[in-house]
């Protein structure tokens, strides 16, 4: 068998399986197998591609052309099959999202929750990547010396596997391990390979090593390899405990303003009064006590309560659906599947602390592309909104409400709510006022709920109950305490005893959800109908988190006086004195709105991170690709200026014809090394068909050779006459040539062998 072809053979084997370690990483962030159809065939075609630049001896340029032209041949049946015609073939469509992909496929795949579609022309990373990946190791470990150059390339396509990836990876530990045990046998065979080549060279028969050695050069790898294996394994397993690990994908988050979506508890009335017998969405696995919650508002503005503008922690902060979601959580781990049927809108129902969300159904991808989640309050909302025939399942963990006796020394938590604004004015004297003798953070909390659940009375003000309007606005909460009866449902009672905890120091909320009635609690699936809609507060106490509160009455608790309507009541109209005048009262500065001030000033920077990440990704690539054009262009030029300026003027002549050759070599002139100038210049003027070629190397030989050194007038007139016979060989050159000759290895290898 051919040594060469068994070499050449093992070393595309072993980078194809450095570079299939990093493509079977991408696992997670993909749906289905496709990504390994992108990823392999990239491996293959791109080590063909180096097998072949090596082969037919081509520069970079163009093996880059290549490259660049099989990337959109095969692109569409690798990584757009479903834009390809019969999924092989590519189209227009299949060239314009390969070109745009090259940049846009990366803040899509950053901005997309994992596991991503492979439809959505996710593929075009995986494949992009490990082509390039692919030609660049492949030239690397056939073309340079010593072999483990070829390991860059490899090493950066797992490392961008990783930061492109999903925070989960598939077994990262095992990915390690099979890397460093490819890349160790690998070198090890490849350094016994160059022994023996070196032992050949110098004709020595002694200095060939023996099969024996090998084999012991080989073991004392492998036990290398093993013991580095087993250290890597236990520090990993005992000795420090996992980090987290960090992606690009946390760091890039898509714009999104939960502003865009009215408050939920606006639709209050509506969903009571049109959906009170409509099955809006089955629970199934829901367990005791538990409460679906739809929505959490922390923030009053006299009008709505709503969530806040606080930022980061706050119930604002949204952020797309990950994989890993409230890791800090606590409580029992639940499964609980939830079916959409009547419901309609944007907020996710969802239980507990939710640790991860899987969309089901047709409309599976869209949701989850467009799901967003807030960890601090629990609450999901899904942009493309939620229809009949949705559905999904969570994982997640739902705690034991504490009792009283738990919470009797319990502080409440040191937590910044946003500020209440219209607020009415009596609610803190009302508030301090129906405290009674409570002390402790509990009392207190129950001393507002039963003051409302008792002296308070249930409507919902539809067509056969008493006068309850609806709303929470400031005028609305002023009307349930100023009438002789509170009368309201929990829509009026959740806000007014949320707004009375606040003025008291408080840390609470309001939420919006549901909860099965004490006749529903035994049922398999809890069926969430506008009968069964509920609001309540939430109250932080320190070291058990937010524990639910129930002020409303009970329904059956109704008004003593059924007619509650305000009445008007008219008094004779008596003339008046007009009242005396009065000085103008001393007014205080008009102090602009914040709000106001906010909107008029200019658009800020934070459009400027997303921008120079995506775009540091674009240049990365595409220094990736252009590297070896830059570092063979610096080269040339330094061995160049090296020649030109040599200490002696013999040597400059010397460096100007080797210039010439040089140039000649690159521009694919068969010159043998060691020739002398004469035999040079016959072969370069022959090809050029340029006879100044013989006359130059006179010239060379006579001054280098001859009695005395070259002037330096000569020597310019000399470097004078190599460029300008180089710029005349380079003019009967076709252009693609001669572009491949600027970055030609020719040269430099035959340097390198003189």
């Amino acid at each position: 068998m051919n040594r060469p072809i068994v070499r050449l053979g093992i070393d595309l084997a072993a980078v194809a399986a450095l570079l299939a370690v990093a493509v079977i990483g991408f696992g997670p962030t993909f749906d289905g197998p496709q990504y390994l159809v992108a990823g392999f065939g990239a491996i293959v075609v791109g080590l063909a591609i180096a097998w072949l630049g090596q082969w037919r001896r081509w520069g970079v340029l163009p093996v880059a052309g290549v490259t660049l032209a099989v990337y959109f041949l095969l692109g569409g049946a690798l990584a757009l099959p479903h834009t390809a015609f019969l999924g092989v073939i590519p189209t227009i469509e299949t060239w314009r999202q390969l070109a745009l992909g090259t940049v846009t496929s990366f803040k899509t795949l950053l901005t997309t929750v994992p596991p991503v579609a492979a439809s959505d022309g996710h593929l075009i990373v995986p494949f992009l990547l490990t082509l390039v990946a692919a030609v660049l190791a492949g030239s690397l470990a056939l073309r340079v010396r010593p072999a483990a150059w070829a390991l860059l390339p490899a090493l950066a396509l797992t490392a961008l596997q990783i930061l492109l990836g999903a925070s989960q990876p598939a077994a990262p530990l095992v990915q390690g391990l099979v890397f460093a045990a490819i890349a160790v046998v690998w070198l090890a065979l490849r350094q016994t390979w160059d022994a023996d080549s070196a032992a050949q060279r110098i004709d020595n028969p002694a200095a060939t090593p023996s099969r024996p050695l090998r084999a012991r050069r080989l073991i004392a790898g492998g036990a290398v390899l093993a013991i580095a294996a087993g250290v890597g394994i236990g520090t990993a397993a005992f000795a420090t405990p996992p980090a987290q690990r960090y992606i690009l994908r946390d760091f890039v988050v898509p714009p999104f303003d939960i502003h865009q979506y009215p408050s939920p508890l606006q639709s209050w009335r509506g969903i009571i009064r049109d959906d009170a017998d409509s099955t809006l969405f089955t629970v199934g696995g829901l367990p005791d006590e538990a409460r679906v919650r739809l929505a959490t508002m922390d923030a009053y503005n006299g009008i709505v309560y709503n969530v806040s503008d606080d930022g980061a922690g706050s119930s604002s902060a949204f952020t797309p659906v990950r994989s890993n979601m409230s890791p800090t959580a606590t409580g029992t781990e639940t499964t609980v599947r939830i079916d959409i049927a009547d419901y309609r809108g944007v907020w996710l129902p969802d239980v507990g602390a939710v640790t991860e969300i899987a969309f089901d159904g047709d409309r599976a991808g869209e949701l989850r592309r467009s799901a967003h989640f807030n960890d601090a309050t629990g609450t999901g909302i899904v942009t493309a909104g939620l229809t009949g025939g949705d559905a999904y399942t969570l994982q997640t963990r739902v705690s034991e409400v504490p009792s009283d006796s738990a919470l009797a020394d319990a502080q409440f938590a040191p937590l910044t709510m946003p500020k209440q604004e219209g607020v009415p004015e009596s609610l803190s004297k009302l508030a301090a006022e129906n405290l009674g003798d409570a002390e402790t953070p509990i009392e207190r909390v129950r001393a507002l709920q039963d003051w409302l659940s008792t002296d308070g009375y249930f409507s919902h003000g539809l067509a056969d109950d008493v006068y309850s309007p609806s709303g929470h606005g400031a005028a609305r909460i002023s009307m349930l305490f100023g009438n002789e009866q509170m009368i309201g449902d929990d829509e009026q009672y959740a806000v007014a005893m949320a707004l009375l905890a606040r003025q008291l120091g408080i840390p609470a909320r309001v939420v919006m959800g549901w909860y099965p009635d004490e006749d529903e609690a035994d049922a398999g699936v809890f069926t969430a109908t506008g009968d069964n809609l509920h609001a309540w507060v939430e109250v932080a106490f320190d070291g058990f988190g937010w524990v639910p509160f129930d002020p409303t009455p009970d329904e059956d608790n109704e008004p003593n006086d059924q007619n509650t309507k305000p009445q008007a009541n008219p008094k004779p109209q008596v003339l008046q004195p007009p009242p005396p005048a009065q000085e103008p009262a001393d007014l205080p500065p008009t102090i602009a709105d914040d709000r106001e001030q906010d909107d008029d000033k200019e658009p800020g920077v934070d459009w400027l991170g997303p921008i120079l990440l995506y775009g540091g990704i674009g240049l990365g690539l595409a220094a990736l690709m252009m590297a070896p054009f830059i570092v063979l262009g610096l080269i040339k030029g330094a061995r160049r200026a090296r020649r030109r300026a040599a200490e002696r003027t013999a040597d400059r002549i010397s460096g100007g014809w080797d210039e010439l050759v040089d140039n000649a070599v690159d521009l694919r002139t068969p010159v043998v090394p060691g020739a002398t100038r004469a035999e040079s210049a016959q072969i370069v003027g022959t090809r050029f068909d340029e006879p100044r070629v013989a006359t130059l190397a006179t010239w060379a030989d006579a001054d280098v050779y001859g009695p005395g050194d070259p002037s330096p007038e000569e020597v310019d007139a000399f470097w004078a006459q190599v460029d300008e016979l180089v710029g005349g060989m380079r003019q009967q050159t076709p252009w693609w040539r001669r572009l491949g000759a600027r970055l030609s290895l020719r040269s430099l290898r035959r340097g390198r062998r003189s």
